[in-house]
């Protein structure tokens, strides 16, 4: 049975092996791609199975400002869909994920700020 591949842009600690490892239980392919639009700012994790992953208490978090100029450097991430859950899994609540188009042309998820979404 063959797997759908689901793209996802990463600008933060999905991009780390050891995350990938323990979150997937492999390496994922990636590419790099830019998602504009949007700005990083630091936020402090809080779950300790988040932190023991990447080694880090404090993260960024993408924020959209509607402004084009505004661009954030990552990767896209090729996952299937159970991963895609474990993505979900993983992130903090103040991540939600949504889909953007990201400068390559490429459609991708993407986890931002929840609050910006307003929902």
């Amino acid at each position: 049975m063959e797997q759908t591949t689901v793209a996802l842009f990463s600008y933060g600690t999905l991009r780390q092996a050891e995350v990938q490892l323990g979150t997937y239980g492999r390496l994922l392919h990636a590419e790099e791609d830019v998602l504009p639009g949007h700005v990083l700012t630091k936020i402090t994790i809080e779950d300790p199975h988040v932190v023991s992953l990447s080694g880090k208490s404090v993260h960024t978090i993408a924020r959209p400002t509607g402004d084009p100029a505004d661009r954030v450097t990552g990767v896209v991430l090729f996952l299937t869909s159970a991963e895609l859950d474990a993505t979900d899994s993983y992130e903090a609540a103040a991540y939600a994920r949504t889909q953007v188009t990201l400068a390559s042309g490429r459609t991708a998820f993407v986890y931002v700020d929840a609050s910006s979404l307003g929902g």
